[in-house]
């Protein structure tokens, strides 16, 4: 997930302020080319989690990367704002075919009973990978080292090279290895009856379909809860590098900036997991993303470098700790056999929000003048997000339908 989402995503506000710079675009039309990346999600989401479980993570990761290089390749040579959307529109199109979902639905696949950890090691290792491109990338795209231009299409190529050693690395699902989910190898005992179970089985996870997913409230208050609550974060991505030099800092200290939160978000990815698989999942979610919303609070009213990092330290935790459950909760909820097209149908609601965040934060600010007014209404959607995230409680099991039993007359 390093190499796909970071430079897309992470590294945003980075891309944003270079393209300021030489093209002279303003909020509102920069923080479009991420709404055009969420039109993409909420078309695509469904078809992503059908491919996926249809034909695998592998393939998913192959056919994205080869994608998501070119696409940025294609970024290097941009000449207008239309070429800037289309852009970013292949380039989310790659990321989503070989990133979030795959890699999401693979590792809920492979694990179970430790599932919320599992996630959170992921997230953890995508937050290194970011903690150290990210600078980087800050570094590389000033005009008098490497320029933006230069730096796309390097990475473009990276990604490319990557895409089948990758690829090839990646192991669908621990049934096609003679394994059960967590690792656990098969009972070559008898199956117990039904009141026993073996020492080493994994718990009985209930599978729902898409369709009986659909019908429960959990389903759609946890989409709507994840959604809320990344409208924050797709605004802070966007415009974060842009509201720094507004306030008078270089583009270097906003990377500093989102070095810090990304490490403490690493860190706290693992919490995340931990305090999930502890409390409540929804409670914990709850707790986290009201942590998010204070972050984004102190943002609002930061005026000095230490004041930005306390934003880091507090939004990071939050994001971070939130981020393992958003998709553990569906797995713990739902199962893993249609978890694919779950998660892939759960992307509809979530990218009508996002669609909204990026534009709105830029156009609110283009019309007053600066951040203050927009941040704060990102903090609401924050909290309207804990609130449904505190309301989905774990849905009944769904009622499978069983043939009738005949009955004889002896």
């Amino acid at each position: 997930m390093v190499i796909s989402t970071v430079p897309l995503f992470h590294a945003m506000s980075l891309w944003a302020v270079a393209l300021d710079r030489e093209f002279g675009w303003n909020r509102t039309q920069l923080g479009l080319a991420l709404t055009f990346t969420r039109v993409e999600g909420g078309l695509m989401g469904p078809l992503e989690g059908y491919l996926t479980d249809k034909v695998g993570t592998r393939r998913m990761v192959l056919i994205g990367l080869l994608i998501l290089g070119g696409a940025f390749i294609f970024f290097g040579q941009i000449q207008n704002l239309w070429m800037f959307y289309t852009a970013y529109i292949l380039m989310a199109l790659g990321q989503g075919l070989g990133s979030w979902i795959p890699i999401m639905t693979l590792l809920t696949r492979w694990f179970q009973k430790g599932r919320s950890m599992a996630l959170g090691w992921a997230n953890m290792s995508s937050r290194g990978g970011a903690l150290l491109l990210i600078p980087m990338i800050g570094w590389a795209i000033e005009p008098d080292h490497l320029g933006w231009r230069l730096t796309a299409t390097i990475l473009g190529i990276v990604m490319i090279g990557v895409a089948i050693p990758i690829s090839l690395a990646i192991r669908n699902q621990p049934e096609d290895y003679g394994l059960l989910p967590d690792g656990a190898k098969p009972d070559p005992e008898p199956a117990p009856l039904a009141n026993e179970a073996s020492d080493n089985s994994p718990i009985a996870e209930e599978d729902f379909t898409a369709s009986e997913a659909l019908r429960t409230p959990a389903f759609w208050l946890i989409a709507f809860g994840h959604g809320f609550t990344s409208m924050v974060i797709l605004a802070i991505m966007a415009h974060l590098g842009l509201l720094m030099v507004d306030k008078g800092y270089e583009l270097q200290d906003a990377a500093f900036v989102v070095s810090v939160y990304t490490a403490v978000a690493m860190g706290f990815q693992l919490v995340g997991g931990y305090v999930g698989g502890k409390i409540p999942i929804r409670l914990a979610l709850a707790f986290f993303t009201s942590m998010q919303a204070l972050g984004v609070v102190v943002l609002v009213f930061a005026d000095a470098k230490s004041t930005f990092y306390l934003f880091a330290v507090l939004f990071g935790a939050g994001f971070g700790g939130r981020n393992p459950l958003t998709v553990a909760i569906r797995g713990d909820y739902f199962g893993s056999a249609s978890f694919g097209k779950i998660l892939g149908f759960s992307t509809v609601p979530m990218n009508l929000l996002l669609l909204i965040a990026a534009p709105l934060v830029g156009w609110m600010r283009d019309v007053q003048g600066d951040y203050t007014d927009a941040f704060l209404v990102m903090v609401v959607t924050n909290l309207a997000g804990a609130a449904c995230f505190v309301m989905a409680k774990r849905p009944a099991r769904p009622v499978k339908k069983t043939a009738p039993q005949s009955t004889s007359v002896n």
